[in-house]
């Protein structure tokens, strides 16, 4: 087992009550999403911007495609980036070496050219792969097995997640709308830069957390692992071969990799579930993680639309002329975090507060799920006043957003925390990659989605997606008591 922060470190300052080593983590998760967010708020508007106005002139299904292959693929990779941290490099130098990568694509996609573009989103992928999910599972190793504070300690962890995301659409949404595109990218660079100058300097306040792999069973399995990472970057390296020849077209990628994300849930589930030695609380625990899985696909499928169909709405469809201020669409992106802001604090005292009558994830979930649908039924009256080209009041969309920032209140943070807590020990980082496969599934649909965009009723589509985001709530609050009973006692 890793030694706690507070075993480690005795005696030294605290983050807000918490271990140290917290702030080290904090802000550099900080700044990779200031790094992601600000280029994703630009993403889908760079793509459909004509020739003339420095864009690529993408149709929007061409452009809803790439990025919902982007999106996805940038938290698949958090399944084999949990897994080299588990095997070789352990979580602290894998969020290291991610953030370098993640810095290097977004200056390439500073640079003109198509093979620019798409190498500066293949090499993003790669590094995010490598650091979202490592810097999450040292935020739950910096505290004891049933320290209370730990629930509190990710929902101060996910304030520094939205410090970035907020300030992000703002200033390189502002540089990137007002002045040049790609310099839009290249702050966004210069971001994830200054949180690896901090992560280097602060490291030392993590004490052991995340410094070494599992060490092999024996020298056969360490063999055995040496053959995967080189398949791995075989099947990695032949994908990325195909991309940049156009072997596929983004739509016809974009179809093969739906089919991957499903094959890839039902894979690694059905090899979790067929091998291993696992005693049967810990079998029961996998069979929540697979179930907590599904219900998050779901709410990220309909939250991540907020850099696609969202995205384009505020774009063409919102009168972003307030008080006088014209407004760029991308700002509209910095709302979520806005809301979190006023809203996380609270919540944190919250699940503190209620002690033993805390709800146990599985009832956060249905919550989830349920406010994310209502933010999308908010916008079927607004899209129904759009049409015909009426530009409708912001309003609806800060609605939409203070909805969605509830229900990711009640199931993000949470569900990072029991991951942490449910994962057995040998496979932690792995599972915190099976984690963000929820992500991924969920934003290669809401980019697909984006591809309707023009095609579909926009009232039908923001009023199919509500439907199904309140119906799945209900039904995971149907399934609530057994799921907690399958965890065992975990909370």
């Amino acid at each position: 087992m890793i030694e706690s922060y507070q075993n480690m470190a005795s005696g030294t300052s605290t983050f807000f009550g918490h271990p140290r080593g917290l702030s080290t983590l904090f802000f550099t998760e900080m700044w990779e999403r200031f790094s992601y967010y600000g280029m994703r708020a630009l993403l889908i508007l760079f793509m459909t911007a004509s020739v003339a106005d420095g864009g690529l002139g993408m149709g929007v299904v061409e452009a809803g495609a790439i990025y919902g292959i982007y999106t996805s693929s940038v938290y698949l990779m958090s399944l084999p980036g949990g897994w080299v941290a588990d095997r070789f490099l352990g979580q602290r130098r894998a969020v290291f070496y991610g953030g370098v990568l993640i810095a290097a694509g977004q200056f390439l996609l500073a640079v003109p050219g198509m093979a620019f573009f798409y190498g500066g989103l293949a090499t993003i992928v790669l590094g995010t792969g490598l650091l979202k999910p490592n810097v999450s599972t040292m935020v739950g190793q910096l505290y004891e097995p049933g320290d209370p504070r730990r629930d509190a300690g990710f929902s101060i962890f996910y304030i520094g997640i939205n410090l970035g995301a907020f300030l992000a659409p703002l200033i390189c949404g502002y540089v990137g709308e007002t002045i040049n595109w790609r310099w839009g990218f290249a702050v966004a660079g210069v971001g994830m830069a200054l949180g690896l100058a901090q992560y280097r300097f602060q490291e030392r306040h993590l004490g052991t957390a995340g410094l070494h792999p599992v060490p092999a069973e024996s020298p056969k399995d360490a063999s055995q692992q040496r053959t995967r990472l080189a398949q791995l970057a075989g099947v990695i390296g032949v994908v990325l071969a195909l991309m940049a020849f156009g072997v596929f077209s983004a739509e016809q990628f974009a179809n093969v990799l739906g089919v991957a994300l499903i094959l890839t849930f039902f894979a690694v589930f059905g090899f979790f579930f067929t091998t291993g030695d696992w005693t049967p609380a810990e079998r029961n625990r996998l069979i929540v993680i697979a179930l907590l899985v599904i219900a998050a696909t779901l709410f990220w499928s309909s939250f991540e639309q907020a850099g696609s169909t969202l995205n384009l709405f505020a774009d063409r469809s919102t009168n972003k002329d307030v008080f006088g201020i014209e407004l760029k669409a991308s700002y509209f992106q910095s709302l979520n975090s806005f809301f979190m802001f006023s809203l996380a604090p609270l919540f944190a005292w919250l699940w503190i507060t209620l002690g033993r009558r805390d709800p146990a994830p599985a009832w956060k979930f249905s919550l989830g799920l349920i406010f994310v649908g209502l933010g999308f039924a908010v916008l079927v009256p607004a899209a129904r006043l759009s049409e015909g080209g009426q530009l409708v009041s912001p309003l609806w969309l800060c609605g939409t957003y203070f909805l969605h920032t509830v229900g990711e209140l009640c199931l993000s943070p949470v569900g990072l925390s029991a991951i942490t807590k449910l994962a057995p020990a040998r496979v932690a980082g792995f599972m915190m990659g099976v984690w963000f496969l929820s992500n991924a599934m969920g934003n290669y649909l809401g980019g697909r989605l984006a591809s309707f965009y023009e095609s579909f009723p926009l009232d039908s589509l923001f009023g199919w997606v509500a439907v199904f985001g309140i119906g799945f709530g209900i039904v995971m609050a149907l399934a609530a008591r057994p799921i907690t009973r399958l965890m065992g006692g975990v909370r």
